[in-house]
């Protein structure tokens, strides 16, 4: 049930209310507990309560055990639209599904699809709002495409002279910068800017950084407000309470992404329709590695995984996130080397997806000339450097070093 307040004394007892027992319950539980950006209602009701909303959320985007979007119409604040990245408002697309625009059965608040044709806002869709509100937990990857999503949103609102609120939350690939920098020449929705494959900011800092190195489009800034996370810092290994994606359900899914996402640009399964997603690689046929697995349709999740159905052999990578891996991190390109080192059949290893995910032809073909791991890791060296030293003035939180 919508309850709406007419009049503002009974909307500021309502969530006075409400913020005091949000943050009773978080006292409470751990004076030094992590408070994400959204939880913080103290920090931004009084800049959107009178205003037209639009919202950029999915089904990470929660306040405590409610829905951001069920918290604010609880509060009676006048929410307009919902804009859902990919996988959807409710997270409930496979990756690269369309989404559609629809209607939350929930609010019966229209949403509209930014996953598809229209990965950007229209001029006609932000000219009834005021303010629009970013929250979505991101996982650190530069191939992950919220953060695509972000950058477009940002410049619909630099366009359109409207404020963007950004709710900030952990990273919890956070703790490093690894990879490869993109080369723009391979620039696409799964690589927009030229920062390596982990770029070690929440999407509040990375925000600042699409403002400050003026990467919309003609230089445009957008007007910004960052609601920080309480209690967080670049050394924290932040476990997230809700997978972010379908495919992305165990946090060691998630460490493991930045490297064996790489696998979808080739010929392998990495588990989708199975269990262990991005955990493990694998194709039919495959006479080396000694893990086996067989991918299914699993409705919502894995609507078509590759290699469907059929017996796929290859190797299991959960092992490999020991104590060393977070002393010592970095990319584990070795598995990717590897695998190719290993196939047989090593022209149809790569598909024209990879240079996307990779940011540039370099990786590939260091791989095919027969580089080895650490070869390739100190190619890459330098550039990452040179990045972190750029990281560092868009930070808002102590860092890892």
């Amino acid at each position: 049930m919508m309850i709406i307040f007419k009049k503002p004394f009974e909307y500021k007892v309502a969530a006075c209310i409400l913020i005091f027992l949000l943050s009773f319950s978080y006292a409470k539980a751990d004076s030094t507990a992590i408070r994400v950006g959204a939880e913080r209602l103290e920090m931004y009701l009084s800049i959107i309560k009178t205003k037209r909303i639009g919202m950029v959320v999915n089904q990470t985007s929660m306040v405590g055990q409610m829905h951001l979007v069920d918290t604010l119409v609880k509060l009676g604040l006048n929410i307009k639209t919902i804009f859902a990245p990919e996988h959807g408002f409710r997270g409930n697309y496979e990756a690269g599904a369309h989404v559609n625009n629809e209607t939350d059965k929930s609010t019966g608040i229209p949403v509209v699809s930014l996953y598809g044709k229209n990965k950007k806002p229209t001029k006609e869709q932000l000219k009834p709002l005021d303010v629009i509100i970013f929250d979505i937990q991101d996982v650190g990857a530069r191939f992950y495409t919220y953060i695509s999503t972000l950058h477009y949103v940002m410049e619909a609102c630099a366009e359109s002279n409207k404020l963007l609120l950004v709710l900030d939350r952990p990273n919890p690939n956070g703790f490093y910068v690894a990879g490869p920098l993109l080369d723009t020449a391979f620039k696409s929705f799964v690589g927009m800017h030229p920062i390596p494959v982990v770029h070690g900011m929440t999407i509040g800092e990375y925000s600042q950084m699409i403002n400050g190195e003026k990467w919309l489009t003609r230089g445009v800034k957008c007007s910004l407000i960052i609601i920080d996370v309480q209690n967080y810092n670049h050394k924290i290994k932040y476990h997230l309470p809700k997978p972010p994606s379908p495919n992305l359900v165990r946090m060691q899914a998630i460490y493991l992404y930045p490297t064996t996402c790489f696998f979808e640009g080739t010929n392998y399964s990495l588990g989708r329709g199975t269990s262990i997603p991005f955990e493990c690689a694998g194709r039919p046929g495959l006479k080396t590695g000694s893990f086996n697995f067989t991918p299914i349709v699993i409705k919502g999740v894995s609507d078509n995984p590759p290699h469907v159905n059929k017996s796929c052999n290859g190797y299991i990578y959960t092992s490999l996130l020991d104590s060393q891996f977070f002393k010592h991190t970095d990319l584990i390109i070795e598995i990717l080397v590897a695998a190719f080192q290993n196939d047989p059949e090593k022209d149809k290893f790569f598909n024209s997806f990879f240079d996307k995910l990779a940011g540039s032809d370099k990786l590939r073909n260091q791989i095919v000339s027969g580089m080895s791991a650490q070869e390739i890791k100190n190619s890459w060296k330098n550039e990452v450097v040179l990045f972190k030293q750029k990281r560092k003035q868009y930070l808002r939180y102590e860092d890892f070093e």
